[in-house]
């Protein structure tokens, strides 16, 4: 058997595989554009985070992050409408961390406006303990006006001690001896 070669047909096919492979690199490029899911998750997860920074009044505390947060928000929605996934994934993402960002800033300041409510209250407290004892100081001195200072000491000393005369014999303190003579037996007739 003899084979002829034909070198115009060696290129046709060249051609063909050249083609085949430029059709399936743009197919891949196609579908790995296609092959990227819309971004729920993170659309899902900015919108809880913005709404829980609205709850925690980030729009008194920290208004500036949470514009921020809804502005990156609508854009992620404009992406999501545009099919252009990536985009809005990445931009849900910065919303979310954000809307956290303002969270976190509005309960810092929430706890900061209840410790100085806190402190203010306790400073009127103590300015009544403070006047109600200077009120009774006053009342204590408007009785006591007409009668002399009191000293006030722990335990007076005695006017003046004088020996006496001695006591009798038998009378005053008498010394009781430490052990008392002990009877051989008792009435038992136990030694």
């Amino acid at each position: 058997m003899v084979h002829t070669f034909f070198p115009l047909s060696g290129r046709r096919r060249a051609g063909q595989v050249a083609v085949s492979t430029l059709m399936l690199a743009a197919t891949l490029a196609l579908s790995s554009c296609a092959s990227t899911p819309p971004p729920d998750g993170a659309m899902n997860q900015a919108q809880v985070q913005l709404q829980a920074a609205r709850d925690a009044d980030a729009a008194v505390y920290d208004p500036i992050d949470l514009g921020n947060a809804q502005d990156k928000f609508q854009q992620a929605q404009s992406a999501m409408a545009k099919r252009d996934y990536d985009v809005a994934a990445q931009l849900a993402e910065e919303a979310r961390a954000s809307a956290e960002l303002a969270r976190a800033k509005a309960r810092l300041g929430t706890a900061r406006t209840q410790i100085q409510n806190k402190t203010s209250a306790n400073q009127q407290l103590r300015d009544q303990i403070d006047q109600s004892l200077a009120d009774q100081q006053q009342q204590d001195q408007g009785q006591n006006a007409g009668q002399p200072p009191q000293q006030t000491t722990d335990m007076p000393a005695p006017p003046s001690s004088a020996l006496g005369e001695p006591i009798p014999q038998g009378q005053g303190f008498q010394t009781i001896p430490q052990n008392p003579p002990q009877s051989t037996t008792d009435q038992g007739g136990h030694p």
